[in-house]
């Protein structure tokens, strides 16, 4: 991204004197982010101007990559907030505050009030099937 971003790879020096370019590379600060593999550190490059915004890993995000979608599925199967930062904390590693996990299931609460106060279809068709098996030997056939 930073190579896009600049206009020329990391160490070309005569492609940054021969293209005019002003802003460079200055360096990376690390930034720690929730995955549903746990928590992971990951170097953020950045530039002299201030301009780049890396895409891979939003400013302000600390959660990447499917682990909005985990919570909200738990939520949707009937786990409380405190159940799913139990079973976060368990599986993933990550130690995520009610707080955080409630503000993440609000965003969906209107889609599923929504859902719920739907208006009901007329009909709806119901198909019953019962069987029984029986198993019978009749001279050892």
């Amino acid at each position: 991204e930073m190579t896009s971003h600049l206009g020329y790879a990391p160490g070309d020096r005569e492609s940054k004197a021969g293209g005019g370019h002003a802003n460079s590379r200055n360096g990376s600060y690390p930034k720690t982010l929730s995955t549903p593999v746990g928590e992971v550190t990951v170097p953020v490059p950045r530039d002299r101007d201030g301009s780049f915004t890396p895409r891979l890993v939003p400013r302000h995000s600390r959660r990447l990559g499917g682990l909005d979608e985990m919570i909200i599925s738990l939520y949707a199967g009937g786990m409380t907030v405190r159940d799913i930062r139990h079973h976060l904390e368990k599986t993933a590693g990550t130690d995520l505050s009610p707080e955080t996990i409630s503000n993440i299931t609000d965003a969906v609460s209107d889609a599923v009030l929504e859902w719920q106060e739907r208006p009901l279809d007329e009909f709806y068709p119901v198909v019953y099937l019962d069987a029984v098996r029986v198993k019978v030997r009749d001279n050892g056939r």
